[in-house]
Parts: structure tokens; C-alpha cells; sequence
């Protein structure tokens, strides 16, 4: 049978036993007795070292172990954190022709968020499009296309406002959660390397700071080809962008085998529209319904794969507080073709 930690009262009492059975004539439950003190100064270190043996028989496997110790073990195992990353991307500024804008010059968001210039650049044609990375690391430097920036420290014949490029501010991320972490870890250990076999790719593509999930599709553009596509949780759209891919497609080629073609492509994004009514229908149950979907979508979505109707109602079904629901739109499961990846739609509540 499975050990239990004893309780302190369980403790405090085979102390007593085991004082009254060895001391003839003792009474150590009597509350302020010598043999009381003795039982409950006995207990109490017992009770302690039980705690912290339950502490570490936590420790001693991954799935179970507390931050510190799952990084030991990640490191082990050659499944290092991937760090937090900064915010890049392009801004453009306008000004008089031939004014330099330094390297280092601070670029600022309405909500303080700030960034630098990352080399000297001298305007021409009266703009010019300026690379820049945000001070801070992590998923708050990312920032949408058109967004206005304001100058720190205004300078001469720069006006004070520039604005952030179509494709935004990108590929900030976050340091690495313990329990993204873990999943990695446990794909390590159930899965060993195997020289670009099965599940290769998909490690190597998690392995990049952002990539949450990952998926690989041998053979699909002819023999001897690799397909990886790959998704960023963390940041407001998870579809990556293409510095992401880039930066993914070069990790993986520096470690798959020479004789394979990888191709790193960014699945499409294909929501699923959704037509549902429920009851009770409130504001609350609206929210825990779409959290339930999206939890689902999280689990199973993948490209080219299928939303099954059933599994939609389950979602549903498990919202907090829903009593009953229709759920109109999908009628029947949704397939989807290749590269095509699903996600949560548009919620029509009816």
C-alpha cells in the first residue's frame, strides 16, 4: 500500500504509547507532565522530518518536483529554459533629409513601454524606416503595426512621433513557464533523440523561446522532406510571423540530419465560426463557454486536423453554471486541409 505521512496527532500518540509502554507507571498524557513535554517535543520532530521527506519524494520525479528542482532535472536531461526574448521590429521616422537619428535613440508607447534605435540611420526623402528593439524583454515589447511611438529626447529637425511597420513589433517572449517547461521535459524523456526520427522536429521547434506547440509532417512535399509548422501561444496572434519562421527554420536545419529537406511554414489561421445559445444565458456562462472552447482547441487543434461536434458540445457542457445548450453552427465536424489550422471563430450567441 501507498505511504501516508502521519499526522502530528497520530505521532503525539505513538509517542505517548511508546513512553507509557517503556516507563512503568507513567502518564504522559497527562497535559503538563514531564512525559507529556517529552511526547509532544518528540512529535513535533518527527512531524517535521516526515514533512520534509514528503518534500523531497516530490522532488525526485520531473512531473512533480517544485521550480528549482524540475530545472535541475531539465538540465539533466539537456532540456535547458528557453530564455525570455525582446521585442524587434521596424518604425518609421520622419524628419529633415540628412538628420541623424543615433543608435540608442528611445522611442516611447503611450503606456511607457520603451524602445531603442538599434544604429545610427540619417533621414532621406524625408522618412526613413529604423530598426528597433524594446528595452524590456518578454511579450510586453510586442506591439501592433501602425502604432504611434513618441520620442524621449526630441531632436532637431526629427519630428516627435514615428510609427511602427506593418508587421509590428514581434517575437518578445515571455521566460519560459514551469509547466511549458515540464512538457518539454517529459517529450525528452518518453521520447529519446533518434537523429531526426519522429518527434525530432517538433523538440527542436519547442526548443526556440516563443514556440509553444509544434507539429511535423514527414514526407509531405516528396520523399526525404520535413515539413514544421509551429504556433506562439504567448503573444495576442499565434500564428508567427516570418522573422519567427526564419528564426525556427535556422535553429532546426543546424541540427536535423543533411540529407533531409525541412521546410518551417506558418500554418494558417482557419477560426471556426460557431452559432450556440445556452442556458441560462448570462455574461458569466458566455465567458466560461469560451474559455471551455478555447481550452479545447488548445488541446486538440492541429493543421489539417478535425474539431469533432461532439467534443464542441462536451466543451460547452462543461461551462460553469450551463444547464443547456444548441449548438447550431458547426452541424457536423469540421475537417480542414493541409496547413489549415483550427481556431476558436466568432461566437453567435442566439
Amino acid at each position: 500500500m501507498p505511504f501516508e505521512r502521519p499526522t502530528l496527532a497520530a505521532l503525539l500518540n505513538r509517542a505517548i504509547s511508546d513512553i507509557e509502554t517503556r516507563l512503568v507507571g507513567a502518564d504522559a498524557r497527562l497535559r503538563r507532565s514531564f512525559e507529556n513535554v517529552i511526547a509532544r517535543v518528540v512529535a513535533g520532530a518527527a512531524h517535521s522530518l516526515h514533512g520534509h521527506l514528503f518534500f523531497l519524494s516530490r522532488q525526485i520525479f520531473p512531473d512533480t518536483a517544485e521550480s528549482k528542482f524540475l530545472r535541475r532535472w531539465a538540465g539533466v536531461w539537456g532540456v535547458p529554459p528557453t530564455d525570455p526574448v525582446k521585442a524587434t521590429g521596424n518604425i518609421t521616422i520622419t524628419g529633415v533629409d540628412t538628420t541623424l537619428i543615433p543608435a540608442g535613440t528611445v522611442w516611447q508607447r503611450v503606456d511607457g513601454a520603451q524602445f531603442t534605435t538599434d544604429a545610427n540611420a540619417n533621414v532621406s526623402g524625408a522618412s526613413i524606416i529604423v530598426a528597433v528593439t524594446a528595452v524590456l524583454v518578454g511579450t510586453d515589447g510586442n506591439t501592433d503595426a501602425s502604432t504611434v511611438l513618441t520620442i524621449e529626447t526630441p531632436i532637431v529637425d526629427i519630428d516627435s512621433t514615428a510609427t511602427v511597420d506593418g508587421s509590428g513589433l514581434a517575437n518578445g517572449t515571455d521566460a519560459e513557464t514551469d509547466a511549458a517547461l515540464l512538457v518539454r521535459l517529459l517529450l525528452r524523456i518518453r521520447t529519446p533523440p533518434s537523429g531526426g526520427g519522429p518527434t525530432d522536429y517538433v523538440k527542436w521547434a519547442k526548443e526556440v523561446s516563443g514556440v509553444t506547440r509544434a507539429w511535423e509532417f514527414p514526407a509531405e512535399l516528396g520523399l526525404g522532406t520535413v515539413s514544421v509548422r509551429f504556433v506562439v501561444d504567448g503573444e495576442a496572434v499565434i500564428i508567427p510571423v516570418g522573422s519567427k519562421v526564419t528564426e525556427v527554420q535556422t535553429y532546426i536545419d543546424a541540427r536535423a540530419p543533411v540529407t533531409a529537406v525541412i521546410t518551417v511554414v506558418a500554418p494558417v489561421d482557419t477560426p471556426t465560426a460557431m452559432t450556440i445559445a445556452i442556458t441560462p444565458d448570462t455574461a458569466a456562462i458566455r465567458t466560461a463557454v469560451q474559455t471551455e472552447i478555447d481550452a479545447l482547441y488548445l488541446r486538440v487543434a492541429e493543421p489539417a486536423g478535425t474539431i469533432v461536434w461532439s467534443q464542441l458540445n462536451e466543451a460547452i457542457s462543461l461551462a460553469t453554471g450551463e444547464t443547456d445548450h444548441v449548438l447550431s453552427v458547426p452541424a457536423a465536424d469540421v475537417t480542414h486541409t493541409t496547413g489549415q489550422l483550427p481556431t476558436p471563430g466568432v461566437i453567435t450567441w442566439v
